[in-house]
């Protein structure tokens, strides 16, 4: 037993070892009887990762431990009613959801930030320009964004119908889990042919998805489906990079990370050729390498 647990040491790196011992898990109050379970790791100029729906921080797990490798103090957190934090009946509108984020920059005296978004993580990167001026955030980045508007409308009818959401909102209601495992194999791209994920990490991010609250689950989904950004785009007055695969099918690139290129006056636009919703596993080699590149640019 002894030497075994001195072969697990030995084998750990001298980076690793550090990454390990800067990790300082935390909670943030963030509103009355609101906690945000918050990581903070590494030292350096900080990157906050805002995960999608309806996972939580752990998404990040890949990157992470890059960014930190690479001199970064990367702070990812649970959006209210996600993972570890606390899951409150209400507050799952955009301005509260940012609101939140804004406390989290502000207990803990951030500056130079650079905030990274995926998918309905995009929403509180926006917002959080729009209703907070951006304040203490000098980059963005959005990953597989539903920036700017998913809701077909008479000015947006490329967007998705409204029966749409309310379809998956009776799916989520009627059997959550059941609609999560479905969910997660068109997020990843899985089919017959392509199986870029193992079943056992498949069922890993289900059971992530299964710790949010029901309520956070169906309330988060009316925000990303209805909440239009179109007119927020123009306060991101920082360089900000958009990254979408071409083969989403949760969501559309064309819907979104391309009109979100045209609007965004400052931005790097990167398309990922065949990469599905959920390439933050499936490219994640290449996508690290060029949150770095970005983040030294």
């Amino acid at each position: 037993m002894e030497n075994n647990l001195i072969n697990t040491f030995e084998a750990i790196s001298e980076s690793d070892f550090d990454v390990l011992q800067q990790n300082t898990d935390k909670y943030v109050e963030t509103a009355q009887n609101v906690k945000l379970y918050v990581k903070d790791y590494g030292k350096g100029k900080p990157v906050i990762l805002i995960h999608g729906w309806p996972l939580s921080n752990e998404m990040w797990e890949y990157q992470i431990q890059f960014l930190v490798q690479n001199n970064f103090r990367v702070i990812a957190y649970d959006r209210r009613g996600f993972g570890k934090s606390s899951q409150p009946w209400d507050g799952y509108d955009y301005d509260t959801l940012t609101d939140d984020l804004s406390e989290i920059i502000n207990q803990l005296q951030l500056e130079n930030v650079t905030l990274v978004g995926f998918s309905m993580g995009g929403g509180e990167v926006v917002r959080y320009f729009s209703r907070h001026n951006g304040k203490g955030v000098t980059k963005a980045a959005l990953i597989s964004s539903i920036i700017p508007f998913l809701l077909k409308t008479d000015d947006n009818p490329d967007g998705h119908p409204r029966e749409k959401s309310e379809i998956t909102a009776a799916a989520i209601k009627e059997d959550r889990i059941g609609f999560v495992d479905n969910f997660g194999k068109t997020f990843f791209g899985i089919n017959i042919i392509n199986k870029p994920l193992s079943t056992p990490l498949l069922e890993y991010y289900r059971m992530l998805c299964s710790f949010a609250s029901p309520r956070a689950t169906l309330k988060c989904a009316e925000s990303f489906s209805n909440t239009d950004f179109r007119d927020e785009l123009h306060t991101i007055k920082v360089p900000t990079l958009i990254i979408h695969g071409d083969d989403d099918k949760i969501v559309p690139i064309g819907l979104t990370s391309q009109k979100a290129s045209e609007s965004i006056k400052n931005n790097t636009y990167i398309v990922y050729e065949g990469a599905p919703h959920g390439l933050f596993y499936t490219e994640r080699e290449r996508l690290n390498e060029d949150l770095l590149d970005f983040l030294n640019s």
